[in-house]
């Protein structure tokens, strides 16, 4: 039952990859426009990110409570 997440948390962690490298190009843009604060996109890519990784460790658990490797 360990492994019937997989699929799942694999494309999770694809979209995680995604919404930093958002960030990541946000970030750029700003800087390349003279910006002197964060944009805000930025901060929503960077809580969405956080929150995507948690739902794909939260299926990396096993039924012990451990996360699997």
């Amino acid at each position: 039952m360990a492994g019937e997440f997989d699929e799942i948390r694999g494309r999770l962690e694809g979209i995680a990859e995604e919404l930093a490298d958002l960030a990541i190009l946000r970030l750029r843009e700003s800087i390349d426009a003279g910006g002197t604060e964060l944009p805000v996109d930025e901060k929503r890519l960077t809580r969405a990110r956080r929150a995507v990784e948690k739902a794909a460790h939260l299926l990396a658990e096993t039924d012990t409570g451990t996360v699997a490797g």
